[in-house]
Protein backbone atom coordinates (compact mmCIF):
# COMPACT_ATOMS: atom_id res chain seq x y z
CA UNK A 1 0.00 0.00 0.00
CA UNK A 2 1.83 3.38 -1.25
CA UNK A 3 1.72 6.71 0.66
CA UNK A 4 -1.38 8.74 0.03
CA UNK A 5 -0.63 12.42 -0.08
CA UNK A 6 -2.65 13.19 3.02
CA UNK A 7 -0.38 10.86 5.10
CA UNK A 8 2.36 12.52 4.64
CA UNK A 9 3.81 13.75 7.92
CA UNK A 10 7.60 15.27 8.81
CA UNK A 11 8.89 11.90 8.81
CA UNK A 12 7.79 10.80 5.97
CA UNK A 13 9.27 13.71 4.07
CA UNK A 14 12.60 13.57 5.58
CA UNK A 15 12.66 9.91 5.01
CA UNK A 16 11.57 10.22 0.71
CA UNK A 17 13.65 13.33 0.97
CA UNK A 18 16.91 12.14 1.75
CA UNK A 19 16.13 9.24 -0.17
CA UNK A 20 15.81 11.74 -2.83
CA UNK A 21 18.92 13.75 -1.89
CA UNK A 22 20.95 10.72 -1.75
CA UNK A 23 19.94 9.91 -5.58
CA UNK A 24 20.30 13.47 -6.83
CA UNK A 25 23.81 14.34 -5.06
CA UNK A 26 24.89 10.65 -6.23
CA UNK A 27 24.36 10.94 -9.88
CA UNK A 28 21.55 8.20 -9.82
CA UNK A 29 19.55 8.65 -13.02
CA UNK A 30 16.44 7.30 -11.02
CA UNK A 31 14.66 6.56 -7.50
CA UNK A 32 12.57 3.79 -6.47
CA UNK A 33 10.16 4.71 -3.75
CA UNK A 34 7.34 3.01 -2.41
CA UNK A 35 8.23 0.43 -5.70
CA UNK A 36 8.02 2.79 -8.20
CA UNK A 37 10.12 4.34 -9.85
CA UNK A 38 10.95 7.83 -10.70
CA UNK A 39 12.81 9.46 -13.17
CA UNK A 40 15.24 12.21 -11.55
CA UNK A 41 14.29 15.21 -14.14
CA UNK A 42 16.44 18.32 -15.12
CA UNK A 43 15.86 21.65 -15.91
CA UNK A 44 17.52 23.51 -18.87
CA UNK A 45 19.52 24.74 -16.53
CA UNK A 46 21.15 21.40 -15.12
CA UNK A 47 19.67 21.74 -11.80
CA UNK A 48 18.23 18.26 -10.95
CA UNK A 49 14.59 17.36 -9.18
CA UNK A 50 11.90 15.06 -8.98
CA UNK A 51 8.58 15.16 -8.37
CA UNK A 52 6.69 13.13 -6.24
CA UNK A 53 2.86 12.90 -4.89
CA UNK A 54 2.82 16.75 -5.43
CA UNK A 55 6.27 17.86 -3.99
CA UNK A 56 9.13 18.63 -5.84
CA UNK A 57 12.49 18.01 -4.53
CA UNK A 58 15.14 20.14 -5.94
CA UNK A 59 18.61 21.26 -6.01
CA UNK A 60 19.61 24.14 -5.39
CA UNK A 61 21.08 26.34 -7.84
CA UNK A 62 24.85 27.08 -7.48
CA UNK A 63 24.72 29.92 -9.95
CA UNK A 64 22.00 31.93 -7.88
CA UNK A 65 22.92 35.12 -6.13
CA UNK A 66 21.61 34.19 -2.91
CA UNK A 67 23.24 33.04 0.15
CA UNK A 68 21.80 29.75 -0.36
CA UNK A 69 23.68 29.32 -4.34
CA UNK A 70 27.06 31.11 -2.58
CA UNK A 71 26.94 27.59 -0.05
CA UNK A 72 26.34 25.59 -3.34
CA UNK A 73 29.02 26.98 -4.84
CA UNK A 74 31.65 26.41 -1.92
CA UNK A 75 30.43 22.51 -2.32
CA UNK A 76 27.40 22.32 0.50
CA UNK A 77 25.09 19.92 -1.29
CA UNK A 78 21.71 21.61 -1.12
CA UNK A 79 17.80 20.15 -1.73
CA UNK A 80 14.92 21.98 -1.14
CA UNK A 81 11.34 20.59 -0.66
CA UNK A 82 8.40 22.19 -2.11
CA UNK A 83 4.77 21.97 -2.13
CA UNK A 84 3.51 24.57 -4.93
CA UNK A 85 6.07 27.62 -3.50
CA UNK A 86 5.87 26.65 -0.16
CA UNK A 87 9.09 25.90 1.19
CA UNK A 88 8.69 23.11 3.82
CA UNK A 89 12.17 21.30 4.47
CA UNK A 90 15.78 21.82 3.39
CA UNK A 91 18.37 19.40 3.18
CA UNK A 92 22.24 20.35 3.72
CA UNK A 93 25.28 17.93 4.10
CA UNK A 94 22.66 15.50 4.79
CA UNK A 95 21.22 17.18 7.66
CA UNK A 96 17.29 17.80 7.26
CA UNK A 97 16.12 21.06 8.07
CA UNK A 98 11.96 21.44 8.98
CA UNK A 99 11.34 25.08 8.40
CA UNK A 100 8.47 25.46 9.26
CA UNK A 101 10.14 24.23 12.98
CA UNK A 102 12.61 26.98 12.34
CA UNK A 103 10.45 29.92 11.98
CA UNK A 104 8.69 29.42 15.28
Amino acid sequence: MGIQLNEFNVSDIKSIGLKIYNAIFNKKKNIIIDEIEYSIQRFSSGIKYVDFSGYRFIQQNHNKKSEWGKKARQGHQIMWILKGSRYLARIMDGDFIDLKKEKE
